[in-house]
């Protein structure tokens, strides 16, 4: 452990900073605006970075430059990277709860290291802050809801980050500590060697993170419609497959609608396409406020849209369909609209995805040969 110079680690983890900074750099030059916080993680590996080179300058450069400084921007970049989180989650950044501690915790440790210089004051007062930054860090990671790896991943870095910083504070108050970071005791050594490795981790962690964000923005891109948000019509063609395979696997029952909107091309041609789009939302909109949780909706083409009713045998579904009907016609927004639907039903296992859907799209061109604004079952 005595091999082990405190000077050279320091100087290795603020480089490794550094340059897992400037990968995040370019992530957050390359990757979609909806992905925040990354500009926050960059900064603050960066920060860490500055932190490194200036804290192994110890010895060599006055108090302000080797202890004063470095001691600032590790509170502040830990802090960043706590903040880059906050905003990659989507929660409100709360600063007042936090700059106020650091701005003292940065006070007391310019009054000990100028005014009555006591280097232990210092190694506690920091390792407090630290503890406290990582702790609550790990805390906002795990509270995510449907945690990947990725976010484990960095929980499980940051509880060990805090866990170094809270046995640091034990061994200070318990055993010798020196009188600078640099001395040889073990417990340093130890310290000193596990920050660079835990700080290394959590910017890897960081772009796990990131990656995953992206994987799943591109996943619901393919299978998502980018007016409407409903699903694409390959995604709702493999949703009936799976479907129409339970229930011929278990005897269930389930429905198609196939909707189309009434002169949808009349209103284009009257009010323009952005408000024909509007329409659209409208419609969607209104239809998933009446679906149960289970209940697909996609989008064929155009105005045509198709809803999956799993345990819904073909009365229930007509039911369904009317009150879709009536909700869209009762519709306030402007311009009016309305709909035309065609119900089928699963009949038997000789029943294909292809054969449903024709037989509710047949249904619902009856209903608009009918005069339009109707349900029509196959």
């Amino acid at each position: 452990m005595n091999a082990i110079d405190p000077r050279t680690v320091i100087l290795i983890s603020g480089i490794m900073g550094g340059l897992m900074s400037m990968v995040l750099f370019f992530m957050h030059r390359s990757y979609p605006v909806t992905i925040a916080g990354l500009r926050e993680w960059a900064w603050s590996l960066a920060i860490l970075f500055l932190a490194g080179v200036l804290a192994s300058l110890g010895g060599v450069a006055g108090p302000w430059f080797a202890n004063i400084t470095p001691n600032l921007l590790i509170s502040c970049g830990m802090y960043l990277a706590f903040v880059g989180s906050q905003r990659f989650f989507g929660n409100a950044v709360r600063h007042a709860w936090y700059l106020g501690p650091i701005a003292v915790v940065n006070l007391l440790l310019l009054w000990f290291t100028l005014a009555q210089p006591w280097y232990l004051a210092r190694v506690l007062i920091l390792t407090m802050l630290l503890a406290y930054l990582t702790g609550m860090h790990a805390w906002l990671v795990l509270r995510q809801r449907q945690p990947s790896f990725s976010h484990w991943f960095v929980a499980v870095v940051l509880c060990l980050a805090s866990l170094n910083e809270v046995v640091r504070l034990v061994t200070a108050l318990t055993l010798p500590v020196g009188e600078t970071v640099f001395d040889r005791q073990p417990q340093n050594l130890l310290h000193i060697t596990l920050y660079p490795f835990l700080m290394l981790l959590m910017a890897i962690g960081m772009v796990l993170l990131a990656t995953d964000r992206v994987r799943a923005q591109m996943q619901y891109l393919a299978t998502h419609d980018s007016l409407t948000n409903t699903l694409t019509r390959r995604r709702m063609s493999e949703a009936c497959e799976q479907e129409l395979a339970r229930c011929r696997r278990h005897g269930r029952s389930m429905a198609l609608l196939v909707v189309d909107l009434d002169h949808f091309k009349t209103i284009n041609d009257t009010h323009g396409h952005q408000v024909g789009d509007s329409v659209l939302i409208r419609f969607v909109d209104t239809v998933n406020a009446l679906l149960r949780r289970g209940d697909e909706l996609g989008r064929f083409g155009g105005e045509e849209f198709v809803v999956l009713l799993p345990e819904t045998a073909l009365p229930e579904a007509l039911l369904v369909a009317e009150r879709i009907r009536a909700t869209c016609q009762a519709d306030t927004g402007m311009p009016p609209y309305t709909v035309s639907i065609g119900v089928a039903g699963y009949q038997s296992d000789t029943d294909t995805v292809d054969n449903l859907l024709g037989r509710a799209d047949a249904a619902m061109y009856r209903a608009k040969a009918k005069g339009r604004n109707q349900v029509e079952a196959a």
